[in-house]
C-alpha cells in the first residue's frame, strides 16, 4: 500500500515577536546570568569538563560560572543546519530555512483504550501503534514516543525505541532515554540498525531531548546521557520548561532569561566535551494561577509563545517548537481546539525547524489515540494557509472567464473538471456519510485510526538487525535489573 509522502509546512512568510535590540538585551542578560549567578550541574564528570576548559567551578554548590569568552568560543562549533535521519532514507529530513517538520507530542503515561473506552496505564504495544500511525500520516515528519512503556520497567526507552522501529521507518526522537548506561545500549541499537558508528554520525537515525530543571540547574542523569549521544555525533535538543511565577520570574523576557541560560549552558557543554556536536534549542514555558500555583498553558495574553525560536536563530541554533498540547482532558471539546488552534500557524511563521506537540490531551499526558487524527486536520489547515498561491495563465483562467460569458456556468468546462478535483480539500468536519450528511469527526477519526491500524504495516527491521536489538536489550536489562 502507498504511504502519502511527508508534508512539512513551507512558508517564504516571516513573523518577528522579537526586534534585534530586543534579542540582543536578552542575550546579553542569558550571558550575565551565567557568568555571575552560574547554573548547577549535579555532574562530576560535566564539572570536570568545565573546569578542564577555564570556567568557575564550585564543587561543593556544583555551580559553574561560565565567562561570556568561553560561551561564545563554544557557541562557535554547532552546526547551524545538520541531516536527521530516518530508517529509510526517503524520510531523512534535511533542515534548512523555510521548512518546518512537525511530529506528535510525548511523552504520555495515561491512554483511553480504543477498543474499551477505559482510562489505564500506557503500554508498550501503546507505543508502536502509535509509532504507526505516525509512520502514516503525512504531517508527521519524525516519530516521538507518544506515551510510555511502563510494562517495561527500567529499560523502558529501549523497548520504546524497539517498538517504533518496528512499527516506524521515520526520524526518531527519543524522550525518555536517560543515564549514561541507558544511553549507551541505545548508541548500540543504532549502531546496529546503520550497520557502524560512522554511518550513524552521517545519518543518526536517532536524536534525545534533554531536560533541563527550572530554575538554573541540569538534571544528572539527563546531562550525562546527552554527552554519551553527542560523543556519537547524535543529535541532542536541550530543552527548559520554566513557569512564570514559581520557576521563572513572572515577567516573560524573565522567564526567557532563566531558560535560556539552562539551554545555552547545557549547549556549551556538549561543544565543550564533544564540538560539532548537533543541538537544537527549546523553551517550552509555562504560567502558573496566581490562585492555586497549577501550570497553565494557554492563558489569553500567550505572547511569545514562539519568541524562543528567534532566540535560537539568534545564538545560531535551530530550534524545536512547541505547539498544541492542550489541557483540556476532553477529545473534542471547543477548548480543546481553541487552545492550539493557531499554535502550527505561528510557530512556522517564527521559523522553528521542528516542532512537537500533535495528539495528546490534559497537558501532554492523555492519550486518546483518535485525537491525532483531530490535530493533523488543524495541522494541516496551517499548512494550507501558509502554501504559495499559484498564479499563473493556467489558474487565471481568463480564456475560460470569456467562453462562459457574463450570466453562465463553469460546470461544463474541461479546465472546472481539471481543476475541481483538487480546489476543495475536505476536512474532518467535511466528511459525508452514506446519506449525504456531515459525518461526526470523532466518528470519522476512530474510523481512519482503525484503518490505519488494519492496512498501513511498515517494514520492520531484517531479522538479523533485530536479533541484535534484542540480545542488546536483554543484555541492559540484565545489568539494569539484575
Amino acid at each position: 500500500m502507498e504511504r502519502p509522502p511527508i508534508e512539512p509546512i513551507r512558508t517564504s512568510q516571516e513573523l518577528s515577536f522579537l526586534n534585534d535590540q530586543q534579542l540582543d538585551n536578552l542575550q546579553e542578560a542569558t550571558l550575565r546570568v551565567l557568568e555571575t549567578t552560574g547554573v548547577q550541574f549535579p555532574s562530576q564528570k560535566a564539572l570536570a569538563i568545565f573546569a578542564g576548559h577555564g570556567a568557575e567551578v564550585d564543587d561543593d554548590s556544583q555551580i559553574v560560572k561560565i565567562p561570556r569568552e568561553l560561551v561564545f568560543k563554544a557557541m562557535s562549533t554547532i552546526p547551524r543546519y545538520f541531516t536527521l535521519g530516518a530508517r529509510d532514507p526517503e524520510f531523512d529530513l534535511k533542515l534548512q530555512e523555510g521548512i518546518s517538520f512537525f511530529t506528535n507530542d510525548g511523552c504520555g503515561h495515561n491512554v483511553i483504550d480504543f477498543k474499551t473506552g477505559e482510562r489505564r496505564a500506557s503500554r508498550k504495544d501503546d507505543v508502536g501503534m502509535m509509532a504507526r500511525i505516525n509512520d502514516y500520516l503525512s504531517s508527521m515528519a519524525f516519530s516521538w514516543t507518544m506515551v510510555s512503556a511502563q510494562d517495561c520497567g527500567v529499560t523502558s526507552p529501549l523497548h520504546e525505541l524497539d517498538v517504533t522501529w518496528k512499527n516506524n521507518t521515520k526520524h526518531y526522537q527519543s524522550v525518555t532515554m536517560m543515564g549514561e548506561i541507558i544511553c549507551r545500549y541505545g548508541v548500540e541499537m543504532a549502531t546496529v540498525l546503520r550497520g557502524s558508528l560512522e554511518e550513524v554520525r552521517r545519518r543518526p537515525p536517532i536524536s534525545l531531548i534533554v531536560c533541563t530543571i527550572a530554575p538554573l540547574m541540569q538534571d544528572k542523569e539527563a546531562i550525562e546521557g546527552a554527552l554519551v549521544l553527542g560523543e556519537a555525533g547524535i543529535p541532542i535538543v536541550v530543552m527548559s520548561m520554566p513557569t512564570l511565577g514559581t520557576t521563572a520570574p513572572a515577567a516573560y523576557a524573565g522567564a526567557l532569561v532563566i531558560g535560556d541560560a539552562e539551554v545555552i549552558s547545557a549547549t556549551v557543554l556538549m561543544q565543550l566535551a564533544n564540538p560539532g556536536t548537533p543541538v537544537f534549542h527549546s523553551i517550552l514555558h509555562a504560567w502558573a494561577d496566581p490562585r492555586t500555583g497549577a501550570y497553565v498553558g494557554y492563558p489569553l495574553d500567550s505572547r511569545v509563545r514562539y519568541a524562543p525560536v528567534e532566540m535560537a536563530h539568534h545564538w545560531g541554533m535551530p530550534a524545536l517548537g512547541g505547539a498544541f498540547g492542550t489541557e483540556s482532558p476532553a477529545l473534542d471539546s471547543w477548548r480543546s481546539a481553541a487552545e492550539v488552534t493557531t499554535d502550527p500557524l505561528l510557530v512556522a511563521l517564527a521559523g522553528a525547524e521542528i516542532v512537537t506537540g500533535i495528539g495528546l490531551r490534559d497537558t501532554y499526558t492523555l492519550l486518546y489515540p483518535e485525537a491525532i487524527i483531530l490535530d493533523d486536520d488543524i495541522y494541516h489547515r496551517a499548512r494550507y494557509s501558509l502554501m504559495d498561491m499559484e498564479v499563473n495563465p493556467e489558474t487565471l483562467a481568463v480564456d475560460v472567464i470569456d467562453i462562459v460569458k457574463p450570466g453562465g456556468h463553469f460546470l461544463g468546462q474541461k479546465h472546472t473538471r481539471k481543476h475541481m478535483r483538487t480546489a476543495m480539500v475536505r476536512s474532518v468536519s467535511h466528511q459525508i456519510n452514506e446519506k449525504g450528511k456531515y459525518r461526526h469527526p470523532v466518528e470519522y477519526a476512530r474510523e481512519k485510526v482503525k484503518w490505519i491500524m488494519d492496512n498501513h504495516h511498515p517494514e520492520p527491521p531484517s531479522e538479523n538487525v533485530q536479533d541484535e536489538i534484542n540480545r542488546i536489550i536483554a543484555n541492559a536489562e540484565k545489568e539494569l535489573i539484575e
